[in-house]
């Protein structure tokens, strides 16, 4: 295959194939071939809505990256011929922040497809500190291949570190707004560790699907008014014996409208995580936070070390990927994007170079 790569030039604009030259990677960084690169919400925010790139323009795109390592440079040589999963941000390692545990608050991390070139191509250079390495056997075993795990770099580490941060657990009810995307893997991920899911959404093909991987009780807004939910949700709890108290909601729609619903599910010591974003503002009374007793948590990425216990939840059929992906080949990435965008598409999609 001859090495090339798609750049956004402009907002609103197709992206534009070039050929890439594949220089021998620095030193501590890679060469990876990628095997797959999954479309996320915040590539379209790139695309159509303007929102800046931390490089300036022209930039390939693309931070759910899965591949296998080409090239490597001095010091990352252990990493040749290794398949892996690309962090959606890395940190520095060396920083104030990342010495403490805080990576994903690193003022020097490096977001492939914002911070540098993403995985809308057939190669990219990255750093190798944090690299995620995939167990092919394992892989093979679940029926997945490694441009599947792709959207692990950030589909199902990003709500995996908002579940963990949370403190989810046996015996607890999670509530997740918006389960398409990031938000079906919350739902599964809490499930896999204890709790009882509840998923929100307005698309009944996206409740379906969760309903049979991790949802025991799901509520469409369409037909459900937003005003009775937390009644529902609560009648829900009781009748299975759950708390009425100490819910963890995760808004992963990404909307000022699952915002708004979500925070409207506070209850007394309930944990709100942020996992999806919107440029809309919202009008919140703040004072819930106090009268309630409850916690907000923001949710930036994922930590690399928490990668491999997420992709194990994956390699151990405990979260479910194929029913929730599909595969096109990177040479209709234009097609590919405005379905996204123009929400055609149910499940994520993983461009695969072809």
């Amino acid at each position: 295959m001859t090495p090339h790569r798609w750049v956004m030039r402009a907002v609103g604009e197709p992206m534009v194939r070039e050929p890439l030259q594949l220089d021998p990677p620095l030193p501590g960084h890679v060469q990876v071939e990628v095997a797959g690169c999954g479309v996320c919400h915040t590539d379209l925010g790139y695309l159509y809505d303007g929102v800046r790139t931390n490089q300036p323009l022209p930039l390939v795109l693309g931070h759910e990256i899965s591949g296998r390592v080409v090239a490597a440079g001095a010091g990352a040589e252990g990493w040749l011929g290794k398949a892996v999963i690309v962090p959606a941000v890395i940190p520095c390692g060396e920083c104030d922040a990342c010495r403490r545990g805080k990576g994903t608050i690193c003022p020097s991390q490096k977001m492939p497809g914002n911070d540098i070139h993403g995985g809308f191509a057939t190669h990219l250079e990255v750093p190798a500190r944090g690299l995620c390495a995939v167990d092919e056997v394992r892989l093979a075993k679940v029926g997945l291949t490694l441009a599947d795990v792709s959207v692990v770099a950030d589909a199902v580490t990003t709500p995996y570190q908002a579940v963990t941060q949370a403190g989810v657990g046996p015996g607890q009810v999670v509530v997740v707004i918006g389960v398409g995307g990031v938000g079906s893997y919350c739902a599964q991920i809490a499930a896999a560790l204890g709790a009882t899911v509840v998923a929100v959404d307005v698309d009944p093909r996206k409740l379906e699907a969760v309903a049979a991987h991790g949802a025991s009780r799901t509520f469409n807004l369409r037909e459900t008014e937003p005003k009775n939910l937390k009644k529902e949700i609560g009648a829900f709890a009781k009748a299975k014996g759950l708390p009425s108290r100490e819910w963890v909601i995760f808004e992963c729609s990404g909307t000022a409208a699952g915002q708004a619903t979500a925070f409207g599910l506070l209850v007394h010591g309930a944990t709100l995580g942020v996992v999806g974003f919107t440029m809309d503002k919202v009008e919140l009374r703040l004072s819930n936070l106090m009268a309630f007793h409850a916690r907000a948590l923001g949710n930036w990425g994922c930590a690399p070390d928490l990668y491999p216990a997420a992709l194990d939840l994956v390699l151990d059929g405990r979260v479910k990927l194929a029913p929730f992906v599909e595969r096109h080949p990177l040479s209709e990435i234009n097609r590919v994007l405005a379905d996204v965008h123009e929400r055609k598409l149910t499940r994520r999609a993983i461009l695969v170079p072809a």
